[in-house]
């Protein structure tokens, strides 16, 4: 299928077929492109840009005043016309407000904040990775890549020991449904109750503080006044997506391309120094979040001097700007010693993950702890991957392991 005729709306093309042929075809020869929506999917707009070229779209991003986030930072709610989290989610939140907010959220994320939380996830990558290992394999996704971020998800929120083992379940069944374009009614119920929770756990920390983030949410105020719950609500969910789902996909992933690259998983074991530099190629490789939504706010260009008019959708393809030839050197090859290494997996410019770091530590845990604990290890079955438009990744990782 060319770049010119797939249909990047169709959730089930991310799922079955290698896309990297496509967006090479795209930044070749159109690399801002119009694609249309039927009007049978009852979207609210008729179609959307896609952008795949690294330059651009780096320049879109680092330009929140030409390319707003608040219609929707997704093609799901971008189609729709509008976001409810908008003004009050750091993700969907431009201008004055999402610095303040940025800069209030960014005070749980500094070192004092992420030392212990480090020191917790070296010991779960090390308990849950461990006892895969002991048992000889298992299901990667959901016995470990699935419950290091979580874990230290609920570190960071303040979430009490007594209420991490049904957080972390409610947690599970919210975060693996979000790719579902129609959630299941026991994905909305997990949903539901994952927030009321969040919602007596700030309750509890307006009379009793600790130094967790939720603390942090309730007692302080952006713009001189305090946060609503909506607006606590709202963030304690960004920070759930965001610190879960980019860190499980590219853990997943990340195995499986040292799997499919048994040269690269030799050169990892024969050489600590690597950790680091493989850990920015796993983000790179895999680009858990296939695309970044924006709604344009005037008229402008973008490109070779295409023009893109004021209200038009705009996804700025990352999944596509991770394997540019103008950005990288070789880039279809998994390369665990690459430099430099200038992906956009984090996003770039205002809007850069808050959580970046924190997902770099769960990676490099995991590739430290496979360095020590493993000689060698196969895929056993199918890595059925994810059918959505917006993340990538599998959902399933079947292994064994030779200790």
């Amino acid at each position: 299928m060319s770049g010119t005729a797939v249909d990047l709306f169709d959730p089930a093309v991310h799922a079955g077929q290698d896309l990297r042929a496509v967006w090479h075809e795209l930044r070749r020869r159109e690399p801002v492109r119009w694609q249309p929506v039927d009007p049978a999917h009852g979207a609210a707009v008729p179609g959307f840009w896609v952008v795949t070229r690294h330059a651009d779209v780096q320049r879109a991003l680092r330009d929140p005043g030409a390319f707003s986030s608040e219609g929707g930072n997704m093609l799901a709610t971008l189609l729709q016309g509008y976001d409810r989290g908008a003004g009050t989610m750091l993700v969907v939140t431009d201008g004055p407000r999402h610095g303040a907010l940025r800069r209030l959220l960014s005070g749980g994320f500094g070192p004092r904040q992420l030392g212990p939380v480090t020191d917790s996830i070296a010991r779960s990558t090390r308990a849950l990775l461990g006892g895969l290992v002991a048992r000889g394999g298992g299901d990667f996704v959901t016995e470990v890549a699935a419950q290091v971020p979580l874990r230290a998800i609920c570190e960071l929120l303040g979430v009490p020991e007594s209420d991490r083992a049904r957080v972390l379940e409610l947690t599970n069944a919210a975060m693996l449904g979000e790719q579902d374009e129609a959630a299941s009614l026991e994905v909305r119920i997990a949903r539901s109750e994952i927030m009321q929770y969040y919602l007596r756990l700030a309750a509890e920390r307006r009379t009793a503080p600790g130094s967790d983030i939720v603390s942090l949410l309730v007692g302080s105020t952006v713009d001189g006044r305090p946060l609503t719950e909506e607006e606590v609500l709202s963030t304690c969910y960004n920070l759930i997506i965001g610190g879960d789902e980019t860190a499980r996909l590219a853990l997943a992933g990340g195995l499986l391309a040292l799997a499919e690259h048994p040269g690269q998983w030799r050169r990892l074991r024969a050489d600590a120094s690597l950790v680091g530099p493989a850990a920015e190629e796993v983000l790179r490789w895999t680009t858990p979040v296939a695309h970044v939504g924006r709604t344009a706010t005037a008229d402008t260009e973008l490109g070779d001097g295409v023009r893109i008019a004021a209200g038009d959708a705009v996804t700025l393809w990352c999944a596509s700007a991770n394997f540019d030839e103008e950005a990288f050197a070789d880039p279809d090859a998994f390369d665990i010693g690459r430099d430099p290494n200038r992906h956009v997996t984090f996003g770039f410019g205002p809007h850069f993950c808050l959580g970046a770091q924190l997902a770099r530590v769960e990676i490099r845990a995991m590739l430290a702890e496979l360095r020590n604990r493993v000689t060698s290890f196969e895929v056993t079955g199918p890595a059925p991957r994810l059918a959505s438009t917006f993340v990538r990744g599998v959902s399933a990782l079947p292994v064994s392991f030779s200790a």
